[in-house]
């Protein structure tokens, strides 16, 4: 075993940890945004459906900061979007080169949905002032629907690549007769697919939240403080135990189709019955697991639902070809984390519907509102466990069983790509600072604009002046006719 260690070490290309270490920096900053845009349209429309149904000023208020804010986020996730689509081809270009024509259509579509929703941010924040309220509301319904593409595009091509098919192998190892909806719809696309997009819509929901549990902590217990946390916490409770369910249906269609991947998520090191489950811990080379606490039969129970059931484990396949005992560590303790605090969330959803059922109204207790507002920040941990579980337990593929990753990395010199990674961390800290900078800026000049003291406004333009909400229009001439058809819109309720 420490012989192939060395050889695998000894074969490994100089520039691979560079590219890794690019891709996974580029990957993790990227993913933090994914939940508000493809979550956050979804809950702005439903506030906005609230507040014209109700003729709710104060829901129409939300719903109109919420969409600057997504249109600040969408902005920064060009940036980290694009990047991303340049390295898959300047760092993988084995991958792309060979497979590309495979499941390159999953990027297509995600691309397509990308200028798509592009358009419907713009209509949307150009319609507050200018389009009648039923009218601007249907205008925006395409767009969490845009955002849903944009997710089955980039699933599309993550699933093919951990279970590919769709294409048959020439004399010479290229694919040929490619079969696009086979490539599109692999086995794992539906159960990664759900688990995802709920998981979007999770976070978002506990992240938006946990902004106005935060205002509550503070004092601010108005309803615009109150609603603003409603809504989305709620769409949030409702999706945690449906995720709960999801995310086992995932994993258990890991276990079939994944079964190396699934040994390192469950530091499974021989195949039998009976196996155990490892919380935590690390495993070693030799098989044996150090720290972490040990339940009984239940990875069997889990897995196959009876004590009796078989799981593969890593020694079923050659060094090569599984994952090290660090990266098997590595996808055991972000799927661990994962489920923990999955499970964390499902309580604190219980105690919120636990309140509402025995009094109709959120909690009252400073704790409930304390783990609200973590909430939020825990699921974005959550998201990247996930994404690290998915990629780091597949090693050492790229296409699961037909590329290595060291097959598809660039030829580049591994300096160059170092010190591409230094100039993409500053600019990554530079764009993430001003992304921050500018919602900081947009919530006070809100807040002054609520406080209404003359005193504020004199010394800070309010909301309505600003680039990203209504402008103050001109007096209106003696007819009494106003401009921009202003008399239609909610938009101006702040």
């Amino acid at each position: 075993m420490l012989s192939t260690a060395v050889l695998l070490a000894n074969s490994t290309p100089p520039q691979l940890l560079p590219a890794r270490e690019l891709m996974a920096f580029t990957l993790a900053s990227h993913i933090l945004l994914v939940p508000f845009g493809v979550a956050l349209p979804f809950i702005t429309l439903l506030m906005h459906h609230r507040g014209l149904r109700r003729n709710d000023p104060v829901a129409l208020q939300l719903a109109r900061r919420w969409s600057a804010v997504m249109a600040v986020q969408f902005a920064i996730g060009i940036i980290t979007g694009t990047v991303l689509s340049f390295e898959f081809g300047l760092l993988w270009p084995g991958m792309m080169g060979r497979w590309g024509d495979v499941f390159g259509l999953g990027f297509g579509v995600e691309a397509w949905a990308f200028f798509l929703e592009a358009v419907l941010i713009a209509i949307y924040l150009y319609g507050w002032r200018r389009l009648k309220p039923w009218t601007h509301f249907w205008l925006a319904v395409p767009l969490p629907l845009a955002a849903l593409m944009g997710a089955f595009g980039i699933i599309a091509a993550n699933s093919w690549m951990n279970t590919p098919q769709g294409f048959s192998l020439d004399a010479q190892g290229k694919p040929i007769h490619v079969n696009v909806q086979q490539a599109i719809f692999t086995p794992i696309f539906g159960p990664e697919y759900w688990h995802f997009v709920v998981a979007m819509l999770l976070t978002a929901g506990y992240v938006v939240a946990g902004v106005y549990a935060v205002g509550w902590l503070r004092g601010r217990r108005d309803r615009y403080h109150r609603l603003g946390f409603t809504v989305p916490f709620t769409v949030a409770a409702i999706l945690t135990p449906v995720q709960f369910m999801l995310g086992d249906s995932a994993a258990r269609s890991v276990f079939h189709k994944q079964p190396i991947k699934f040994a390192a998520m469950e530091f499974v090191w021989k195949t039998d019955t009976h196996v155990p489950e490892y919380m935590f811990g690390r495993l070693n080379s030799d098989g044996t697991v150090s720290g972490g606490f040990k339940i009984p039969q239940l990875d069997s129970i889990l897995a196959g639902f009876k004590p009796s059931t078989q799981v593969t484990g890593l020694t079923s396949v050659s060094a090569a070809d599984r994952p090290t005992v660090v990266q098997a560590t590595i996808a055991h303790w972000a799927f661990d984390i994962m489920v923990t605090i999955g499970s964390v969330l499902i309580l604190l959803a219980l105690w919120y519907a636990w309140s509402w059922w025995r009094h109709r109204d959120n909690p009252h207790s400073r704790w409930f509102y304390r783990c609200a507002a973590l909430a939020g920040v825990a699921c974005l941990v959550t998201v990247e466990c996930g994404w690290i579980t998915t990629e780091v337990g597949r090693q050492p593929w790229i296409v699961y069983h037909h590329m290595r990753v060291s097959e598809a990395v660039t030829s580049r010199s591994a300096g160059s790509l170092w010190a591409v990674l230094g100039i993409v961390v500053v600019v990554y800290v530079a764009v993430f600072g001003a992304f921050l900078a500018v919602v900081l800026k947009m919530r006070t000049r809100w807040r002054i604009a609520d406080e209404g003291s003359a005193a504020a406004r004199a010394e800070e333009p309010p909301e309505t002046d600003t680039p990203y909400g209504p402008r103050s229009e001109p007096e209106p001439a003696a007819t009494g006719a106003t401009p921009g058809g202003s008399d239609h819109t909610p938009g101006g309720a702040s």
